[in-house]
């Protein structure tokens, strides 16, 4: 029986302070791919990854160009190593453009000046800390979404990501957040989690940041 082989990307919440330092110390082809997204941001985002601190890790337009870097370099040595078969590619939010670069639809360094301005712009489209994401865990996208109509009360609470049967990540306004978490515990859902991630990310509130973004999106091929 033939199988096919599918590379998932994952996004944003998958950072950590240090990442992709073991990789591009070992490996010179990471090291490459790193220097390469440095050189075309005019920044070194690969310290950034490799030293932290996780508070500037954190925000969006370094998170998205530094997974990207991650995702990119470790992609890199895969396929020097001769992992080159790839029936399917896909990613999670910001993934979707390591995944573009994973079949060479873009270079690593024109995709993290893509994610570095779609970052930059969905953080300028919500100030931080005013809104956010959480997980919920055991309940159907039904219930979320009637968890997020109750707590809404005026604001944006919806449901952001469907990641897996009782897996559902809601976003919205920090207040109406604070609520659904509220609601859902009262409704007994197992778990409810807020995400680290600084902006309210697919939502409503993230329609600037589309608009913004598509004018650089119409300029690259």
């Amino acid at each position: 029986m033939e199988h096919n082989t599918a590379f998932v990307f994952p996004g944003q919440g998958s950072q950590y302070a240090g990442m992709g330092k073991d990789v591009a110390e070992r490996y010179p082809v990471a090291g490459r791919v790193f220097d390469a997204i440095d050189a075309s941001l005019g920044y070194s985002i690969s310290k950034l990854a490799f030293e932290g601190p996780e508070e500037e890790l954190k925000l969006t337009q370094n998170t998205q160009p530094a997974i990207l870097a991650v995702s990119s370099a470790i992609h890199a040595v895969l396929e020097e190593a001769g992992v080159t078969r790839r029936d399917l590619v896909a990613g999670h939010s910001l993934g979707e453009y390591s995944a573009i670069v994973s079949v060479g639809g873009l270079t690593p360094g024109e995709a993290a000046k893509i994610v570095h301005l779609r970052g930059k712009f969905m953080q300028e489209a919500v100030p931080v800390g005013s809104g956010g994401m959480a997980a919920l865990i055991g309940p159907t996208v039904e219930e979320a979404r009637a968890i997020c109509e109750e707590a809404a009360q005026g604001e944006v609470v919806s449901v952001a990501n469907i990641n897996a049967p009782g897996q559902t990540v809601i976003a919205g306004t920090k207040a109406g957040l604070d609520r659904a978490i509220e609601v859902a515990k009262k409704r007994g859902v197992r778990r409810a989690l807020p995400l680290p991630v600084s902006a309210p990310f697919h939502c409503e509130l993230m329609k600037p940041a589309e608009e913004r973004l598509a004018a650089d999106l119409d300029a690259v091929t």
